[in-house]
């Protein structure tokens, strides 16, 4: 990898554990994308959705592998957007750095809006407004108290959402075993037809919604930076999508064994709905407190990486110079902080006042746009790494499962629309970087014109 001077984001020692790590990227990733999304991926693909899992497992671990393996090479704050701006220029870092936050900025709205119907379930008379305003203010203070409150209370989250999935495994395993009363005993598809109700199509259809579930490695990247030893980078991803992929299978597969594949609600969980026949009153509310504790780890964590990402942006003057500023003893980017904040209350409006589906149009194409950046990590790595041949394998399977993944969508009507507006977003950026391509221009010979005139300047008498 072509090693460039070092930021001071990189030179900082860190002082993450590679446990503490995977923990964290846990706790990023298992949000409303697994326990509510997966729903959506059942009633397209029907029990094959664990094939898609399994899929978009392989993809997430070939994205990160080398995503963790450029951080350890060369450890930098931008994580991904650094890497990109390294590997094609500065239209790059621009390109993905600003595409990120603004598809951060939508998600969690949508996340916020999800949390907030979520909290009606118990107080029904409270407006949606006030809830999801307050999970933003609560989230902002978790940022703003530094990271060490992020670290420990994202830890603290992803134990309850792990310990929660273990609590569905062994009231499944119950139900197996016939200890439970009422309800259907589970069975395993006894046919192709059985596994494959929707056919190949469904499946291809189900895929994107797969990778929704792992979605999050990327802030497990810009985190990656804060590691005591970057070199375990790899190591902690490992650990990381491991874990995951065992939970995500197990639990979405003794889901569909229980119940019949086209009863999943999209607008309920699926360990609710294979729950829901047995004699166990207590479940909705335990899920419930589950969906809002994974909602909210993934939007702090979305919260801590679009913040990084905008201050790197400001430091590399690919955004204004005030929102690398910071101020007060934690050293808080307040500034950043602000405008991230500024988003989210658009957001949160723009999910309030649109009707639902334009807005989950939005929220779609928002996580597409993830799916893209996920794509640039890889052609990055191309250019930057010297890949071994099993390597160069790995790189172009992940890029054509992504691929599967975003063109999936142009096959089902509710995520059609996204699609387009994910191209119509990136067709926008593209414009913005043509005009400022004219700026850089400028800025790079007035930085050029300064350096040749330093150089002829007579050096003072002795």
């Amino acid at each position: 990898m072509n090693r460039g001077a070092k930021t001071e984001a990189g030179k900082a020692k860190g002082n993450l554990k590679w446990w503490q790590l995977s923990l964290l990227g846990v706790a990023s990733t298992i949000g409303t994308g697994y326990f509510l999304g997966s729903a959506l991926g059942i009633r397209l693909g029907g029990p094959a959705f664990l094939l898609s899992i399994i899929l978009a497992a392989t993809a997430t671990y070939f994205v990160f592998d080398v995503l963790a393996r450029m951080t350890a090479e060369d450890p930098q704050k931008g994580s991904f957007r650094t890497y990109a701006k390294k590997a094609y220029g500065r239209w790059a870092g621009f390109s993905t750095g600003w595409m990120y936050w603004c598809s951060e900025v939508l998600i969690m709205g949508s996340q916020m809006t999800a949390l907030a119907i979520f909290s009606r379930f118990w107080f029904p008379g409270v407006p949606m407004w006030i809830f999801a305003s307050g999970y933003a203010v609560l989230g902002l203070f978790v940022i703003w108290i530094g990271t060490k409150g992020f670290d420990r209370l994202e830890n603290v989250l992803a134990v309850i959402k792990v310990a929660a999935i273990v609590m569905f495994l062994v009231i499944a395993a119950a139900a197996w075993m016939g200890w439970l009363k009422g309800g259907t005993k589970p069975q395993v598809p006894g046919s192709m037809n059985a596994l494959f109700p929707t056919g190949g199509k469904g499946v291809w259809s189900s895929l994107i919604f797969a990778f929704y579930a792992f979605g999050g490695i990327e802030v497990m990247g810009v985190m990656a930076v804060r590691l005591k030893n970057p070199k375990e980078a790899p190591k902690s991803g490992k650990v990381m999508i491991l874990l995951l992929s065992i939970v995500y299978v197990l639990s979405i597969g003794m889901a569909v064994m229980m119940v019949a594949w086209n009863r999943f609600s999209t607008t309920k969980s699926p360990f609710v709905v294979a729950l829901s026949s047995y004699q166990l009153p207590f479940i909705p509310h335990i899920f419930n407190a589950v969906l809002i504790i994974a909602g909210f780890s993934t939007m702090v964590a979305s919260l801590y990486a679009v913040t990084t990402m905008l201050v790197t942006l400001s430091e590399d003057k690919d955004a204004p110079k005030l929102f690398s500023r910071k101020m007060f003893k934690r050293d808080t980017p307040i500034f950043s902080l602000s405008l991230t904040a500024a988003g989210l209350i658009v957001s949160i409006v723009l999910s309030l006042l649109m009707p639902g589906k334009i807005y989950e149009y939005l929220t779609t194409a928002a996580g597409l746009m993830l799916l893209y950046n996920w794509f640039f990590i890889l052609i990055s790595a191309g250019r930057l790494m010297e890949l071994t041949g099993w390597g160069k394998v790995k790189r172009y399977i992940g890029m054509i499962l992504i691929a599967a993944a975003v063109s999936g969508t142009a096959l089902h009507p509710t995520s059609r629309p996204g699609l387009w507006i994910s191209l119509g977003f990136i067709l926008l950026i593209g414009l913005v970087v043509l005009c400022m391509r004219s700026v850089w221009k400028k800025s790079g010979q007035g930085r050029a014109m300064e350096r040749k005139k330093h150089k002829l300047s007579p050096k003072p008498a002795r």
